[in-house]
């Protein structure tokens, strides 16, 4: 087999043929560089993987190992991350700007080993560095191997389908200027499935994407949301829809005719094309919004595509559009739905809940605000928290620095629990909830410990909504979600622990709970933080180191010796450490 420009040396390095990968191995080349694209009758460049929007599809079998060599030919520095993949003990693939590694800088290359382990369905990979993830993403899929198969009938075909955002400007150099002048972040103009915004958009029914169908043929639908800041609902006109998996693990047939997908998450959708009139239906998107009914600063678009049936028909001059699609702020819709999930929990998807909790942890989640200096002016900006924490980017990966034992690079202090309790989910928070202390702490745990983790939602600054919450190198299990501020004596009396969904992006409801557990048994640095990016860019995350196990099949592998260096000043856009905040009374 030939192998691609570049990785001899890195075979030679890692000894890959030595057993390291269970199953097959795959080779893909991603070519980062400017290219341009026209839509809402506007031209622009971005940056994109082999020149499509959205890039490239990787393809899999449970248990392979794929090794991608990132070619960065843009003009700053990116990094890659392959959401849901767990990546056992290689943390130094996983991605994520300045947590696992550091940006690979333009004009320079990086192999990332992926390495697949229980993870079977839908996922997706995507850049992890500034906002660069609203061009640079694409769909994963993880077949089942040929013991089990799929635990439904064998589907007469696949689509793939990628729910984006579309933004007329240069999207980070707008967050970038935002984010240093304490500004609100951009909207997007549009969204887009497959990188095409729809009929209803100016400049844009020409290339609206089409998926052609069959009449009588069931197909397995492979949603992703890659939304940058919004929980999407989904419907096709006039089709049911059975959503069998989630994030890479598989459900009890869930039959429904909407979806709400948020970003970060994947989904696995069985649809029969059983329309007795031949014919076009859109598929449909909009934004599940969470927030104030009086905030109506959202994007508000329709975003479409079309399934057509083949055959000898005249269509209708119009495509159907689904009814079915809940309103902008349908609650109601939403809980509904995500309420039906349960894990598939048979012989060969077994559910193995932990139930000997070592590792309590009810971390509050907020949006605040944080007084600075501005060229010689005091100003106010947003920022969010766990905890009143706001994250702040060490200028090295936490990864390394944790593995080397260097000191001065973050603190082991993340707190267990809020630094004060009052009424999160009251009309109007105390105003010291505003307040927030700005840091690189961090979260340690023993291998094989067993943790709950409970998400407070806050009304802290009016600004109560639903928060993504995605945790890299694990899935858990989502035991209990609820409204109002939870009960540690009551609420865990209905947690689910016979089958419940199998996750690595949750959405904690708005002014509500939600109860997770997993096992620490994956050793290494692993990012939490919330997939709504403008919370991302505002320290809306933390990092939880897993020690070593005690033996060398327990422990993190050792470092690739051609991981990139930390330049100064690399990426346009940094979480920044305001030296003159306001500092948390509570901490």
């Amino acid at each position: 087999m030939a192998l691609p420009s570049g990785f001899l040396g890195l075979l030679l390095l890692h000894g890959m043929l030595s057993g390291l990968a269970q199953g097959d191995v795959h080779f893909y080349d991603f070519v980062l560089k400017e290219t341009n694209f026209t839509r809402l009758c506007s031209s622009k460049s971005m940056l994109v993987v082999n020149e499509s929007l959205p890039g490239p599809v990787i393809r899999v079998t449970k248990g392979d190992t794929v090794f991608v060599n990132v070619h960065n030919q843009g003009d700053y520095g990116v990094t890659i991350h392959w959401h849901g993949v767990h990546q056992p003990r290689n943390p130094w693939s996983d991605g994520p700007e300045y947590i696992t590694q550091c940006p690979i800088e333009a004009g320079s290359n990086f192999t990332y080993e992926v390495i697949f382990s229980d993870e079977e369905g839908t996922l997706w990979w995507h850049a992890h560095s500034d906002w660069t993830r609203a061009s640079v993403h694409g769909a994963i899929v993880v077949m089942p191997n040929n013991d089990t198969g799929f635990p439904f009938p064998q589907p007469d075909g696949e689509e793939i389908l990628v729910l984006g955002s579309w933004y007329k400007g240069d999207v980070n150099a707008e967050v970038a200027e935002d984010l240093e002048e304490g500004s609100d972040t951009p909207r997007s103009d549009s969204y887009i499935i497959n990188g095409q915004p729809g009929d209803f958009l100016p400049c844009s029914a020409e290339n609206t994407y089409r998926w052609q169908v069959d009449h009588g043929k069931t197909y397995l639908l492979r949603l992703v949301n890659a939304a940058m800041n919004a929980e999407l609902y989904f419907a096709i006109a006039q089709h049911v829809l059975t959503v069998v998996g989630l994030d890479g693990s598989y459900l009890k047939p869930v039959v429904t005719e909407y979806v709400m997908i948020s970003p970060g998450q994947t989904m696995d959708i069985l649809v029969t094309a059983n329309q007795t009139r031949l014919g076009r239906y859109y598929m449909a998107a909009r934004q599940f919004d969470s927030v104030r009914p009086d905030d109506t600063d959202y994007d508000h678009i329709n975003v479409t595509a079309i399934l057509e049936y083949r055959g000898n028909y005249t269509p209708t001059s119009t495509p159907i559009f689904p009814s079915s699609l809940p309103t902008y702020q349908d609650i109601k819709s939403a809980i509904y739905f995500t309420d039906r999930l349960r894990s598939l929990a048979d012989q060969d998807h077994p559910v193995n809940v932990p139930k000997n909790i070592t590792t309590m942890m009810y971390i509050s989640v907020s949006m605040n605000s944080i007084t600075f200096d501005y060229e010689g002016t005091s100003q106010s900006s947003l920022s969010s928290s766990l905890n009143n924490v706001s994250w702040v980017n060490p200028t090295t990966d936490v990864l390394l620095a944790y593995y080397r034992n260097m000191s001065g690079f973050y603190t082991t202090d993340f707190p267990d629990y809020p630094p004060t309790f009052y009424n999160f989910t009251a009309d109007t928070a105390p105003d010291f909830a505003t307040d927030t202390s700005q840091g690189t702490r961090v979260k340690v745990l023993d291998y094989n410990e067993e943790v709950e983790i409970v998400f407070q939602g806050t009304t802290v600054l009016d600004a109560s909504e639903d928060h993504p919450m995605h945790l890299h190198g694990y899935n858990f299990y989502v035991v209990g979600s609820g409204p109002g501020n939870f009960d540690n004596e009551t609420d865990p009396n209905s947690y689910n622990l016979v089958d419940p969904p199998k996750m690595t992006t949750v959405s904690l409801p708005k002014r509500g709970w939600v109860a997770l557990r997993f096992k620490a048994s994956n050793p290494g640095v692993w990012l939490w933080h919330c997939h709504l990016d403008r919370h991302l860019s505002w320290g809306m995350n933390t990092v939880f180191i897993v020690k070593n196990g005690d033996t060398p099949e327990t422990s993190i592998r050792e470092p690739p010796t051609y991981m990139p260096s930390c330049e100064a000043n690399s990426s346009p856009i940094r979480l920044l450490n305001f030296d003159h905040s306001n500092k948390n009374k509570f901490v």
